[in-house]
């Protein structure tokens, strides 16, 4: 069986429109960020109280973490889950013992002046990326806390980031839609994408919106597909549609768009390949909340699911198909994919 029948076959097993919300917690203040951890023991939360929620995936039990000062979306693990790493508006970097009973964080780190909106962890555990407004990429030791490398070049700030599979190259997308490729064995820039359609500057209110909110890898490891939004006609207002754009992860080359259809109000907050090659995403605004999705060739999407409030991140665990979602209204939702027989 060749690659493209193989991954046909495997996407007639899924079927999007019985995806349905299995579980529902609720928290008393907006949600902003949610990860499910990788021992599948927990999923974090963030939220505009400025606190960190550890939720326990039997029975829903719910743990409060303080140590920002700020609103925090980014969060991160070691790779046996034994670690929480989050980074907030107020520039810290904090560790958290998922062991411990402890409420504070193991360790507090001034990372960066202004906002961090984004961490991701190197496929091995050992190195923690964050994304800071002050336009600088810094990778930071998991173990130490110590800082190991600052990456410069972005002119605008910086939305998310990506590390490759393999732990050798780190993205990096930023507010004008450009994606720089560092390679992490001596931390230089390989190259820079453009995913230009991410980026609008608004003549009128003189400003830029858009940009890289998220990415994720095609499971072949040949296509980086890029979210956020396109037609910002009031970015004040919230008036956006949904994109995604896809690149050649070597070349650059815009292979594709994504876009979702009946969502005027919206932006991709996530992006996830499933592992038959479909693409999800979660969009949130004034349209509300939906995961949407779109097969390969699709330029619009196959099948939408509304959910009860507006999302802000969301998340995917692919041992389960359980999906995550971190609404404003502070419910904490947990939708189930199925598969067909």
């Amino acid at each position: 069986m060749n690659e493209e029948s193989q991954t046909e076959d495997e996407t007639a097993k899924l079927d999007f429109k019985s995806v349905h919300i299995d579980k529902e917690w609720k928290h008393d203040a907006p949600l902003i960020g949610c990860r499910f951890d990788p021992s599948g023991r927990f999923v974090f939360s963030t939220s505009m109280d400025q606190n960190l929620q550890r939720w326990n995936l039997e029975d829903g039990q719910k743990v409060a973490l303080s140590g920002h000062e700020s609103w925090l979306r980014a969060i991160g693990f070691s790779k046996d889950g034994n670690r929480a790493f989050t980074a907030g508006y107020d520039g810290r970097l904090c560790f958290w013992d998922n062991e411990s009973q402890s409420t504070e964080p193991l360790k507090t780190i001034d990372a960066h002046h202004g906002w961090v909106r984004w961490l991701s962890v190197s496929p091995d555990g050992n190195l923690i990326a964050t994304a800071g407004n002050d336009l600088v990429v810094r990778i930071w030791n998991s173990n130490s806390g110590d800082l190991v490398h600052e990456l410069k070049g972005h002119q605008k700030h910086i939305y998310s980031l990506f590390f490759h599979p393999t732990g050798d190259f780190l993205a990096s997308g930023d507010l004008e839609g450009k994606i720089h490729i560092w390679e992490t064995n001596q931390f230089g820039k390989a190259r820079t994408l453009e995913a230009k359609a991410l980026h609008t500057y608004h003549t009128g209110q003189q400003v830029d919106y858009g940009g890289v909110r998220c990415m994720d890898l095609s499971k072949d490891g040949t296509e980086l597909a890029c979210g956020g939004l396109h037609k910002g006609t009031n970015p004040f207002a919230g008036v956006q549609e949904p994109l995604v754009v896809v690149l050649h992860w070597q070349t650059g080359d815009e292979i594709r768009t994504h876009e979702a259809t009946q969502i005027t109000h919206g932006i991709l907050w996530r992006l996830h390949y499933l592992q038959d090659g479909t693409l999800m995403g979660a969009s949130g605004g004034g349209t509300g909340g939906f995961l949407v999705f779109w097969g390969k060739e699709e330029k619009t999407d196959v099948h939408k699911f509304k959910l009860p409030n507006t999302v802000l991140d969301m998340d995917y665990a692919p041992d389960s198909l359980t999906v995550a979602a971190a609404h404003h209204d502070g419910r904490l939702t947990l939708s189930r994919l199925t598969e067909k027989a």
